[in-house]
């Protein structure tokens, strides 16, 4: 006998209950079940909410991020949290992948003639003979003599962006600074394409530095120098000349690139493009701004103990310039600040 017929025989004289009996129990059951269902329902609601939530908090922060990664202009400071980090394997690789970005980026427009450029600096050269704190007046530019080495006072200087006529004058105030920044501007835009013709043309430009041919300068040297010098005077060199300079900046014999990111005298994180000279006993380090590949100052260290007869001697690692450029912009007046 099998144990179903077994159960039956078992309550077989039990009374078959009504549907009064049952109601009880059936009440109890749809309850659970209903109970069930609603604790289903809130968790796939709540699953839902968490997953809105998650999107609205991923994608506000991607919105952040776009905006300070986009909207902070080039020389405004390192506000701004780097997409990737350089490739600092070589000159090449760090010069050639700045070039690569820049020639992404838009060119802005060109600021009028009757418009001001105004430089916010820190630091500078030791051997300038001056009073700390100055501010530079110059229309185009003059490279008053200041003693900038100071970090921590900041240095300003207005240089009007339309100063051709201060170009014919040639005074000893303009040896250092020749050109004003439109003629600067227009220099770069049109350099070529190629890496050699660039740099003889920036060697033509620049022939001149303290006013004379320095004594024994090598082609290699020549062109890291006029590289630099046009660099460091210029307001903001459109993206994509920026990205021809940086592609013949990689071609020069001798250049090395800082393995890794290096602080500037404002305590910024910058690429250190450098070059030593076995004539000078320096290194000159020529400073970007690894998120925007904007040049954002130098440093020049001494490499060898000799002596200067305008200074004395000097020991490895001495700093005798280090400046920063931690603002610019365009303004419409002489003094007139951003």
């Amino acid at each position: 006998m099998d144990e179903l017929t077994q159960l039956r025989e078992l309550r077989a004289d039990a009374p078959a209950p009504d549907r009064a009996a049952l109601a009880p129990g059936r009440a109890l059951l749809t309850d659970a079940i209903a109970g069930r269902n609603r604790r289903a329902r809130r968790l796939r609601a709540d699953w839902r909410i968490a997953s809105l939530g998650a999107a609205a908090a991923i994608t506000a922060a991607a919105l952040i991020v776009t905006q300070i990664v986009d909207t902070t202009a080039p020389g405004h400071g390192h506000l701004a949290a780097r997409a990737h980090d350089p490739d600092l394997s070589g000159p090449a690789a760090a010069l050639n992948e700045a070039a690569g970005a820049l020639t992404r980026k838009k060119t802005p427009v060109e600021p009028r003639s009757d418009q001001w450029v105004y430089l916010r600096e820190v630091g500078g050269t030791v051997t300038d003979r001056v009073r700390a704190g100055d501010s530079v007046r110059t229309d185009p530019s003059v490279p008053h003599p200041m003693d900038r080495s100071d970090p921590h006072t900041p240095h300003e200087t207005w240089l009007k962006y339309g100063g051709e006529a201060e170009e014919k004058k040639r005074t000893p105030d303009l040896v250092h600074r020749p050109y004003s920044p439109r003629r600067l501007h227009r220099i770069a835009t049109a350099l070529p394409q190629d890496p050699r013709e660039l740099l003889a043309e920036l060697r033509r430009l620049f022939p001149a530095d303290a006013g004379h041919r320095v004594a024994g300068e090598t082609t290699d040297e020549h062109n890291y120098r006029a590289v630099f010098t046009l660099l460091d005077q210029s307001y903001a060199i459109p993206p994509h000349a920026l990205a021809r300079i940086y592609t013949a900046l990689a071609t020069v014999k001798d250049v090395k690139v800082t393995d890794r990111l290096v602080r500037d005298a404002a305590g910024r994180e910058v690429i250190a493009v450098t070059r030593e000279s076995s004539r000078t006993n320096i290194r000159q380090e020529i400073f970007i701004d690894p998120r925007t590949y904007a040049y954002t100052g130098f440093r020049e260290v001494v490499t060898k103990e000799h002596r200067a007869w305008y200074d004395g001697t000097r020991y490895p690692g001495d700093v005798i310039g280090d400046l920063a450029r931690i603002e610019t912009a365009v303004v419409d007046a002489d003094r007139e600040r951003p």
